[in-house]
């Protein structure tokens, strides 16, 4: 189909998680900004995601449901129905995205060829998914319309009631900024977990200076953050609970950030923080931090990396990729990225 921009005015991207994911999608908000400045450019995700976005200066609105809520597919379809936007790019490409984009009208419907999904869409994208990094196989809805690319930096955006947050937090329990090592134990995925004694016994390597600061962020993962706490012992403080912009302050006070593959590990680079990541099931180099204050580390050698697999009984391999990483092997590459 041929793409004439002249008429597009009102535009909509959709990506309804996770928060990794609606982050390493930013860019193309961005380029589109660039390419339309005067249009209208909203965003529909899970409002979950909503903080990802919110004070994004190339975004006009944000558009937002919650499944677990009780929002209906055929809601989310009248709405982005009556709005009548020119351009809808899909960058999720699930059964209800693909349906909602179909019902919307929209002249241009842009989304990657995923099977019967494709059908939705009028300008399909071949997937690069295993071949590019996420934040390029997003791209590629752009290029597809011969649109100019000018950045691939995701945006992150805090403000000074973050910022002032952050401050305080670390008055208060006598922190210094950049005497402190953040852990972020936590994942999505079972799979992608580090084991807690595992960060325990890193954390006891570092030099005493260091206080620790360990993140958490809904349900269990308070508990789990806890049971850590009390691992590594006296010098290591849970952060309140937050949301993700009061956590990324705290992580930007941080020396380093060590963490699993998670959204808070693409907030923290993004944001600038020394960023040192533990791979496994997931492909570092399709969905790792891209900036030179961050590292990767990983069971190099292990032919099974990135297998994808989400749940540990799924695993035939027993879950080396994490169960074989040694404290003392993370914290020498952490020491030829960072001096201490």
């Amino acid at each position: 189909m041929k793409f004439d921009r002249k008429k597009v005015h009102k535009i909509l991207v959709i990506k309804p998680s996770a928060i990794g994911d609606v982050l390493l999608c930013t860019p193309v908000i961005e380029n589109l900004r660039h390419n339309f400045p005067d249009a209208q450019i909203n965003f529909l995700t899970q409002s979950y995601c909503s903080d990802v976005l919110a004070g994004n200066p190339y975004l006009d609105r944000i558009l937002t449901f919650d499944i677990g809520k009780g929002d209906s597919s055929y809601c989310l379809i009248k709405n982005i129905n009556h709005q009548k936007y020119d351009l809808i790019i899909d960058l999720f490409g699930n059964p209800r995205t693909a349906i909602i984009v179909f019902n919307s009208d929209a002249p241009y419907r842009v989304g990657f060829k995923f099977n019967w999904r494709s059908l939705a869409y009028n300008i399909r994208v071949k997937p690069r998914s295993s071949k590019v990094h996420n934040i390029e196989f997003n791209l590629d809805a752009l290029r597809a319309l011969g649109l100019e690319i000018t950045s691939s930096k995701p945006v992150f955006v805090t403000n000074t009631v973050h910022e002032e947050f952050a401050d305080n937090f670390f008055l208060s329990n006598l922190l210094v900024k950049n005497e402190v090592i953040g852990l972020n134990p936590s994942g999505t995925w079972p799979t992608k977990v580090w084991y807690p004694e595992k960060f325990a016994e890193l954390a006891k390597m570092f030099p005493e200076k260091y206080k620790i600061l360990i993140f958490w962020g809904y349900g269990k993962e308070k508990e789990d953050a806890e049971k850590l706490q009390a691992m590594i012992g006296p010098r290591a403080i849970l952060i309140p609970e937050a949301g993700l912009k009061y956590m990324a302050s705290l992580a930007k006070r941080c020396k380093l950030f060590v963490t699993n593959d998670t959204g808070p590990m693409h907030i923290a680079w993004v944001s600038g923080v020394n960023t040192a990541a533990i791979f496994g099931p997931t492909n570092s180099e399709l969905q790792g931090p891209l900036s030179s204050n961050s590292i990767i580390i990983k069971n190099e050698g292990l032919p099974c990396l990135g297998c994808n697999l989400t749940q540990l009984t799924e695993c035939p391999n027993s879950h080396k990729c994490m169960r074989d990483l040694e404290p003392k092997y993370v914290y020498d590459k952490i020491l030829s990225f960072i001096k201490l």
